[in-house]
């Protein structure tokens, strides 16, 4: 099968779906391929900081400049996306006084609002700061949830024409001498193929422009065109609290180093992260010393996450740029801006280019720049209209208030659909169907489920990112069947197992680092509700019930598949 397309954009990140959004809405015919689900890569392990640029205000300035001004771009655009908690860079007694004024100059120099305050006043911001902390800075830092922000860019893409396929893996790029004209992408056989692309087949996009914008994979896709893109991938681990500890981004104010913020994620703190290269973005080390070390150092900024429940933890890649000519030894060194890659004018392949690098918090002004060059080449004249025209979602929030009293829905529980769903809330909520609470963790309706599943087909791990479902202290163990159940009867039981399953794995995947005190107890209990009440592992022997009444005393013994050593017990 073969299709065409003006441009086709590889990668279904936040850079991707920002590129999509911003040509289809200059009216070019834009094509989307993400090889996995939507976030699939690093915008899905991300600790959800919206710069306010502080981060960088020392040591690249001008990438605190940009971060300070998209903070403001998305906080009117994408509204429903974002909290605006505030920051503070706290000074702890044995850090540098000289580099505390420092960040307060450059801040100030990057326009950047910042206010110094004292330790008793940080304490009243935010009670849960260390008694001996001295000073703190602070800045307009806020939260973002990376998953929403990229599924409103991919559905206004699509409201603009663009075509979105998600589980479609470029096997090849196609060629014609030296000109890039489009890719072979096989379309796996993941659930949620509704639409275009059907699970085993290969088909074959012809476009005028190509443009990678995979990230970490980038070097291997510019491999495929016989080019060189120089992406140094840097792994680093976030871990996830049960609650906010904080509700303020708390960040350690010193020199770049590992285990240095904290970030109020949703019903979650985040806890991040280190900082170290890697070959593959696909296959690294995930280890246990990681998640201590980050729950050892912040502890010292808020004692008491040292005690607290910590329910997953997840690695991430960042697509890390050097040009050749630098030779930067240490990641951490490397600039966190971003570069487009012509590679025409750098390797004399037409039609083909590449962005690396560069930041979450500013991946709408990357697109931007992106989609300037590629009208440019293709003739298009049209200007950008993204920083302006809010994400579906976030349109009219000032009046939402009124428009979710109009249709009664006041409820905690339509308060938290509100934060998900934005200006879209009254339309999904408004329903005469029984719409009861199937993910109590996270407060996730029926009819948020519904309106996911509308979106992402039968892949629940669409559903997930759409609504949070199974996100929450339990990690699915209470809900994971009920979103399930949803799918029922449209789609076979295979299908729907499968589904369930695909879903079921991605949490185990991130609380194996977990299993200590409370988090194992969590962990034993969903086996029992899985494994037993529905036998879900298959097992047709008598369950060794005394395994589970042991108590304490057993965790070392059910320490396995990964679960933590050291004194966490």
């Amino acid at each position: 099968m073969a299709t065409t397309t003006d441009v086709l954009v590889i990668g279904g990140g936040s850079t991707g779906t920002g590129i999509a959004r911003d040509l289809a809405m200059r009216g070019v015919d834009v094509t989307l391929v993400e090889q996995g689900n939507l976030t699939h890569g690093t915008t899905g392990r991300m600790h959800g900081l919206l710069h306010s640029g502080g981060r960088y205000a020392v040591a690249d300035q001008a990438s605190a400049t940009e971060c300070i001004e998209e903070n403001r771009v998305l906080r009117d655009i994408a509204g429903h996306c974002v909290e605006m908690t505030g920051g503070l860079f706290v000074k702890r007694p044995e850090d540098s006084a000289e580099y505390f004024e420092e960040k307060l100059r450059g801040c100030r120099e990057c326009g950047i609002p910042a206010e110094v305050l004292s330790g008793p006043e940080a304490r009243e911001v935010e009670p849960y700061l260390a008694k001996d902390v001295d000073r703190a800075i602070q800045v307009p830092d806020g939260a973002v949830d990376p998953f929403r922000l990229v599924v409103a860019n991919a559905v206004s893409a699509v409201d603009h024409g663009a075509r979105i396929e998600s589980h479609a893996e470029v096997v090849g790029l196609l060629t014609d001498g030296d000109r890039v004209t489009g890719a072979r992408v096989k379309h796996t056989s993941g659930p949620g193929k509704r639409e275009h692309g059907v699970p085993g087949t290969t088909e074959d996009i012809e476009a005028e422009y190509v443009v990678n914008a995979t990230g970490a994979w980038s070097g291997q896709v510019g491999e495929m065109a016989g080019v060189d893109v120089e992406v140094r991938p840097s792994k680093g681990v976030m871990v996830v609290m049960n609650v906010r500890q904080v509700d303020t981004v708390v960040n350690r104010c010193k020199p770049k180093g590992d285990a240095d913020i904290v970030v109020p994620h949703e019903t979650t703190a985040i806890l991040g992260t280190t900082d170290e290269e890697v070959s593959d973005p696909e296959d690294y080390p995930e280890e246990q010393w990681e998640v201590d070390h980050m729950i050892d150092e912040l502890s010292k900024l808020v004692p008491i996450l040292a005690d607290a429940r910590t329910v997953r933890s997840f690695w991430g890649v960042r697509p890390l740029y050097e040009p050749p000519e630098t030779g930067t030894a240490d990641p951490t060194d490397i600039t966190r801006d971003f570069f487009l890659l012509d590679h025409d004018e750098r390797d004399g392949i037409d039609g083909f280019a590449t962005v690396v690098g560069g930041k979450f918090t500013t991946y709408r002004m990357m697109a931007e720049d992106v989609a300037d060059h590629v009208c440019d080449v293709l003739g298009v004249r049209a200007s950008c209209a993204t920083a302006d025209e809010p994400l579906p979602g976030s349109e009219n929030l000032d009046r939402l208030d009124e428009a979710m009293a109009d249709f009664g829905l006041r409820s905690p529980v339509a308060r938290r659909s509100k934060q998900r769903l934005g200006s879209r809330a009254p339309d999904v909520l408004d329903t005469d169907d029984p719409n009861p609470v199937l993910c109590e963790c996270e407060a996730v309706t029926r009819a948020e489920v519904r309106d996911a599943i509308d979106q992402a087909g039968t892949e629940l791990n669409g559903v997930r990112i759409r609504t949070r479902a199974s996100m929450g202290n339990c990690q699915g163990g209470f809900c994971c069947h009920r979103l399930a159940n949803e799918l029922h009867p449209e789609y076979d039981a295979g299908t729907v197992d499968q589904s369930l399953t695909e879903l079921w794995d991605e949490r185990w995947k991130g609380h194996r680092h977990a299993l200590w005190g409370e988090q194992l107890s969590q962990a034993m209990l969903n086996q029992l509700l899985h494994a037993t009440t529905w036998n879900r592992d298959g097992d047709d022997e008598d369950v060794d019930w005394d395994a589970f009444a042991r108590g304490p005393a057993a965790e070392d013994e059910a320490r396995t598949d990964g679960g933590p050593g050291g004194d966490r017990t």
